[in-house]
This record gives C-alpha cells, structure tokens and sequence, in this order.
C-alpha cells in the first residue's frame, strides 16, 4: 500500500507568521501532534510539533503571540505519496520523528503520524490472523 492512502489530515497546514498560541489551538482541535507550516505561496517552509511548542513556552521571555516559524524545524523531512507505507515508517523512525508531511506533486496532500502508521500495520495484522482463521 502506498503512504498516500493512509493519510487521515488532509490539507491542513498553519502559516508562517500564525502565533504559537492559535497553531497549538489548530494541532488541539485537530487531535494532532505536528502540522506543516507553509510560506503566503503555500509553499512547504517547515514543519511544528506540539513538544517544540512546549519547549519554546517553558523558557522565560518566550510568548504565546510569537510567530510558529521561530519554533518550527525547517529542515522537513517528507514523503512522496507513492512510496509505500514500510519505507515511509522506516524514515520517520530512522530520524526520530512522529509525524511527517506527505505530498504529491511538490503540493502537501496531508500529514501522516506514528498513530497513522501503527493503525495501519495492527489492522493489516488483524486482517492477517482473521484470513488465516476462515481458511483452516
């Protein structure tokens, strides 16, 4: 299966100059650990997750109203939407992350996390044990 299948956020994003207090809103009402942050062209710029946020806000003279992009890692590592789900779990463990962009034609399609991913191989190994049960 492709890692494009498996995305459940789609298109959500949080700009640039967003403050940290209304991108951590947006990431609470979602339900989500990490959204991509995009330039006034939509373009991928980085990528914010709750722990940076939590980071920046316990350090005194750091404020809720400061934009994301000061908290936000810009080095993004992503995901084309056709690779398949192993190689995409494989790069969010080797860099030790919890969610990651994915897109499809240089456009973010949407996020995918380790929740995302672990849902995905326990119902393929659910499918596996229900299949070999009907056949024996």
């Amino acid at each position: 299966m492709k890692i494009g299948d498996i995305v459940k956020l789609q298109n959500n994003t949080v700009k640039v100059n967003d403050t940290i207090d209304e991108v951590l809103q947006v990431m609470n009402n979602l339900n989500i650990n990490g959204i991509p942050v995009v330039d006034d062209y939509n373009n991928l710029v980085g990528m914010v997750v709750k722990a940076d946020i939590y980071r920046f806000r316990i350090t005194p003279g750091h404020y809720d109203s400061c934009p994301v992009e000061w908290v936000m890692s810009k080095s993004v590592v992503l995901a084309q939407a056709d690779e398949d789900v192993l190689t995409g779990a494989k790069r969010l463990r080797e860099n030790g992350i919890i969610s990651m962009p994915i897109v499809e034609n240089e456009k973010i399609m949407g996020v995918v996390s380790i929740e995302d991913l672990l849902d995905y191989f326990l119902d393929k190994e659910k499918n596996i044990f229900f299949t070999t049960i009907n056949n024996n």
